[in-house]
């Protein structure tokens, strides 16, 4: 089928249904958790339910959370081949009078936000006996992150695959360029097997069991690039007598289970407006703006996990615009707009200067689209032109700018594939393959969630199955002969045969000539049909934020704690620069929970 923008817009149903299957259980997460907040609210997706919930009695919303640039219709819109915008982001901390506070609360800790981080803290608390309030922004919880990982887990050691704790420290700081605090690094390796023991002592009472990824902890683990593989991805399981319901329960929904079973639950609706603090003194509590005004809670201690600011797009434009510029697609939980960075800021404290976005290569798109932002009929600002992601996107396939020529080994880190697509023509590229696809994937032996495609090769090839689904919908083109499958995708018909007569030869050769790639990623195109998807960015998160030590104490700018403010995962920085490493599998949200608990414990002395 031809791939044009119209076809491309009809279809976008279809096309959401189809990377719902093929995506990794993030997304599926993701979009029923939305539906949820939409239901609950009244509005058609998660950032409308989640500004609806935070709306004030009179109605007044969260006078912190405003984005104004990007409704200006005025201003230019930030996309591939557009200089980046100066944009003040931050604004000036609100003014909240003490006789507009309609009620206030007190606790000994304060969780700000009920996501990966804010669950395990809140479990950490229950666990300890200890007095708390979890507020959360939205009317759900926050999307459970699956994978997570850990270094030197029972399940590693068990498995035989320990590795060095002091060439983790090293080759994490290395992704860094010596940009992070290893101190806090070491939090995670110190301590995520001791998260971890404990997390799986939890997931077993409600019939899960843990999986370990064993296919990690050799050199060479990515082909051509020679990038170290961390044995540390984890994953739960459930168990064939779980019950189907209690199988389908994400993560952190369990943990709010666990934590009612103990007395406590979750402050819904109780969107962050600011944090109380007089002067130089301790943070003593924050301000929310809720369906029954504003509420004041005060708190001998408060946990920021608030997440990143992957929903928040003047933010993203100001602090990394070359994330901007090399995304097509949100894959994230658009919740979270930095309101934790901007509060804390606000506060006092100070922030990573140099961002970190974590970017799969998977934002499916079409070749007259450029990445970066698109007008948003419906609130008048920014967004990304696509949504979700698809898992195929990952796989080392031989891949094309609009040119029709190749121009990177494709076989690296997701970031390496967006990242070069950026200095291509409209920052997207199309990856194509034939019709070995299956035997392919096999012995590519793709590592973290892009072995998502290794596990349902069979569901995209079957006829009927996910690719057929996407050529009907106009997404995927598929053909009988190269030259129909470069119509398809608007390539130059004479320069992409060239491409692909040279890549047959390299591939036949055993030998990259051209980018270096290692010969059992290379593969052939010689065999009908043939398939090509155009692909940009899908942003999962941001990881820079609010500096903080290795007692997850949130810096000011003399270096020094705030006294009673914590940080934990995406809200929190001094851990991550420029790149996520993704040959740590599950290392984002593996140190999000870790910090968490680590800030939980060190608060109640233990």
């Amino acid at each position: 089928m031809d791939m044009t923008r119209r076809n491309f817009v009809a279809s976008a149903a279809a096309v959401a249904a189809s990377m719902g299957v093929a995506g990794t259980a993030l997304a599926a997460e993701k979009d029923s958790a939305k539906a949820d907040a939409a239901a609950a609210s009244g509005a058609k997706d998660g950032v409308q339910a989640a500004k609806a919930a935070s709306a004030a009695s009179d109605g007044t919303t969260n006078p912190g959370d405003v984005q104004s640039f990007a409704a200006d219709p005025s201003n230019p819109i930030p996309t591939w081949g557009v200089e980046p915008l100066d944009i003040d982001w931050l604004g000036t901390k609100p003014e909240i009078a003490a006789s507009d506070i309609a009620q206030t609360k007190e606790t000994d800790l304060l969780i700000i936000g009920a996501g990966n981080a804010g669950m395990v803290a809140a479990a950490t608390a229950s666990d300890a006996g200890m007095d708390f309030i979890v507020a959360e922004k939205t009317g759900v919880l926050g999307t459970t992150r699956n994978w997570y990982g850990v270094c030197n887990s029972t399940q590693c050691i068990e498995a035989g695959k320990q590795a060095d704790p002091m060439f983790l420290l090293n080759e994490i700081e290395r992704y860094t360029n010596g940009k992070a605090d290893q101190d806090v690094i070491k939090v995670w390796i110190d301590k995520s097997a001791e998260m971890s023991d404990w997390l799986v002592k939890i997931m077993d009472g409600y019939g899960f069991d843990v999986y370990f990824e064993t296919n990690t902890g050799e050199e060479g683990g990515v082909g051509g690039c020679g990038y170290y593989c961390a044995p540390t991805q984890h994953n739960f399981v459930a168990r064939k007598d779980t019950a189907e319901d209690v199988a389908k329960t994400p993560r952190n929904m369990l943990l709010e289970d666990y934590i009612s079973k103990q007395g406590h639950e979750v402050s819904y609706n109780y969107d962050l407006v600011e944090l109380v603090r007089q002067g130089d003194g301790p943070v003593t509590g924050a301000i929310f703006a809720t369906p029954d005004g504003f509420v004041q809670v005060n708190a001998k201690n408060t946990i920021l996990t608030t997440g990143g600011y992957a929903g928040n797009y003047e933010m993203l434009e100001a602090l990394n615009p070359l994330l901007v510029r090399t995304t097509t697609a949100q894959g994230g939980w658009t919740p979270n707009t930095g309101m934790g960075i901007k509060a804390g800021l606000w506060a006092g404290a100070t922030r990573d200067v140099e961002p970190c976005g974590m970017i799969w290569d998977r934002g499916v798109t079409e070749p007259d689209t450029p990445n970066g932002f698109v007008r948003d009929d419906e609130t008048g600002g920014w967004k990304f032109p696509h949504e979700g992601q698809f898992n195929p996107g990952s796989q080392p396939f031989l891949r094309v700018n609009r040119e029709g020529k190749r121009f990177m080994n494709e076989s690296g880190p997701y970031e390496w594939h967006v990242y070069s697509e950026g200095n291509q023509t409209n920052g997207i590229s199309a990856t194509v393959w034939d019709g070995t696809f299956c035997d392919d994937v096999v012995r590519f032996d793709e590592l973290g969630c892009a072995s998502m495609t290794i596990l349902m090769k069979d569901k995209f090839m079957e006829e009927g199955g996910i690719f057929d689904q996407m050529a009907d919908a106009g997404t995927l083109v598929k053909a009988d002969t190269l030259e129909g499958l470069a119509e398809g995708l608007h390539l130059p018909v004479d320069e992409f045969l060239k491409t692909v007569e040279r890549y047959n030869e390299l591939a036949n050769k055993g030998v990259d000539e051209d980018y270096g790639k290692d010969a059992f990623r290379l593969s052939t195109l010689d065999t009908p049909p043939y398939y090509g998807v155009w692909f940009g960015g899908t942003i999962l998160t941001t990881g820079d934020g609010l500096k903080i030590n290795n007692k997850m104490q949130v810096i000011d700018r003399k270096n020094k704690p705030i006294e009673g403010l914590y940080a934990a995962g995406d809200c929190s920085g001094s851990f991550f620069n420029g790149a996520y490493p993704e040959l740590f599998p599950g290392l984002a949200c593996g140190h999000t929970m870790t910090e968490a608990r680590q800030a939980v414990l060190g608060i109640a002395g233990e």
